[in-house]
């Protein structure tokens, strides 16, 4: 497996991921597919590439990708404001728990680092198990609501 840069020809696949991104709490059904096309959703992936802060890095695994980690500035759940990027992180299932997100993670803040951005925030619902790495990564909770930590981390 190797983590590179994702392709302009490749941005389709954040649909993809954005939706393998949907927290789906125990005992929750799955919502349509439809769902990424939601204006709130859309602004993960519409146009990407086009944006400053509009970075993605994949895990190829023999030409399959299998997660993905992007960023943008947008007014997304975990929008803090409009100098610091929010984080969008992915992988197909039976990839997770293997250390690969937190690679990804590592390489994107590095990669936000080296552009200049002072920090990187994301959103994560209260019970997703995902909120112990992003800890682990550097991430702090500055806020929250009902379901979710907004959460910076300092590069």
């Amino acid at each position: 497996m190797e983590l590179r840069e994702l392709n302009k020809n490749e941005t389709d696949l954040l649909k993809d991921f954005l939706y393998e991104a949907i927290f789906i709490p125990e005992g929750a059904e799955a919502p349509e597919r439809s769902i990424i096309s939601r204006p709130e959703l859309k602004i993960y992936y519409e146009d990407f590439g086009t944006g400053r802060a509009d970075y993605c890095i994949v895990a190829d695994d023999n030409c399959r990708m299998i997660g993905a980690v992007w960023t943008r500035i947008m007014n997304d759940y975990g929008h803090v404001d409009d100098e610091t990027p929010s984080f969008a992180i992915s992988l197909y299932k039976e990839y997770r728990g293997q250390g690969i997100g937190t690679q990804l993670m590592k390489a994107m803040l590095k990669l936000l680092k080296e552009k200049g951005f002072e920090r990187a925030s994301l959103a994560v619902q209260k019970g997703n198990y995902a909120f112990r790495m992003y800890e682990k990564a550097g991430f702090r909770i500055v806020d929250e609501n009902d379901e979710e930590f907004i959460m910076v981390c300092d590069l």
